[in-house]
């Protein structure tokens, strides 16, 4: 929304003209990002990181193995690419803390918050990244801070810092984990391997890209796997998502340190992940049948089916009221005459 120089200092009523139209604006560009047709959501934050950790120039092949692993090391994506890989060495650590029970050491706890720095690390370059390119080009989308919100990777990343300065969930680990798992495979392919193993473009047919292929084995069978497990593994952490909102909400239940704060943060970006993922959505289908499957025995007394009952109900109320299209479509229709 574009003032003139004479509005700087508007009437009261102009004012509200003017605010209104300012936040219609926002509102319709948030709303577009949420309820717009998109691929899946793995597809959306793999994708959007993959391109980012693939966008720089590969090595020459014909330098020194050590030149070219230097050269590779220099460049933002192999800083993104470390910091998946630390966060998968520290989560499997704190893992082996945690089946000792040992969960409060001095290592584990040290592994935890590691997990987390290193997740906001790679969240936050490939944030930098798309911001610095926007910039250059002038291609800022319209609705400041609300439109960068809409933006997954803002959302993880501001979601890392919060779990880097909560009490410990280790659940909390779980989806960043399965994210650089596939991160550092997809980079390992692109960028490692043909760096440590330089093979020759295949020759291009007439008329067909000469863009290089890379050959190799292990290549071959990174992708395979990439391909055959990134849909079902982002089912499982969509669950994953939605069982992390149940504990925090035991937390608060039990009136736990900062519990209140985090349930609050946390519901308004799983709402985010629900607007936004499919598989989110499927992940709440899927446990509200569990649910009333089991609520709906026999045995079940009826005081435990209508407290069921009433948590659907608010759930579907709490999802129309935050719904962003809801609100839109209610604003009235702008004059074109």
């Amino acid at each position: 929304v574009t003032s003139a120089p004479s509005s700087l200092f508007p009437s009261s009523k102009s004012s509200e003209i003017h605010t209104y139209t300012l936040f219609s604006a926002h509102l319709r560009y948030l709303t577009t990002i949420l309820l717009s047709p998109r691929r899946p959501f793995f597809q959306r934050i793999f994708c959007t990181q993959t391109r980012s950790a693939m966008a720089g120039p590969q090595p020459n092949p014909n330098l020194p193995l050590q030149e070219r692993l230097l050269a590779l090391a220099k460049t933002l994506q192999f800083a993104w690419f470390a910091g998946h890989f630390t966060l998968i060495l520290t989560t499997l650590r704190y893992s082996l803390s945690w089946l000792r029970m040992n969960y409060y050491g001095g290592m584990a706890q040290f592994c935890y918050r590691t997990s987390f720095v290193a997740a906001a690390l790679t969240y936050g370059i490939v944030v930098y990244k798309t911001q610095r390119a926007r910039a250059k080009t002038g291609n800022r989308p319209p609705g400041g801070a609300i439109a960068l919100l809409a933006d997954e990777n803002v959302q993880y990343l501001v979601l890392a810092l919060i779990w880097l300065f909560s009490p410990q969930y280790p659940l909390a680990l779980l989806p960043y984990s399965v994210y650089s798992i596939f991160h550092v495979a997809t980079y390992t392919r692109a960028n490692l391997i043909p760096t440590l193993q330089p093979t020759p473009a295949a020759a291009a047919a007439d008329g067909a890209s000469s863009k290089p292929r890379v050959s190799n084995p292990w290549a071959d069978r990174i992708g395979a796997f990439v391909k055959e497990y990134y849909d079902s593994s982002m089912s499982v952490v969509a669950l994953l998502e939605v069982l992390l909102w149940g504990r925090i909400l035991l937390a608060a239940l039990l009136f736990q340190r900062r519990s209140w704060i985090l349930i609050v943060l946390y519901t308004a970006f799983l709402r985010a992940r629900y607007a936004q993922s499919s598989h989110v959505q499927t992940a709440f289908v899927q446990l509200s049948a569990r649910i009333d499957s089991a609520v709906g025995s026999q045995n079940t007394p009826p005081a435990l089916r209508q407290t069921w009952d009433t948590v659907k109900n608010l759930a579907v109320q709490f999802r129309d009221i935050t719904d962003a299209s809801k609100y839109l479509q209610g604003a009235p229709a702008k004059k074109t005459s």
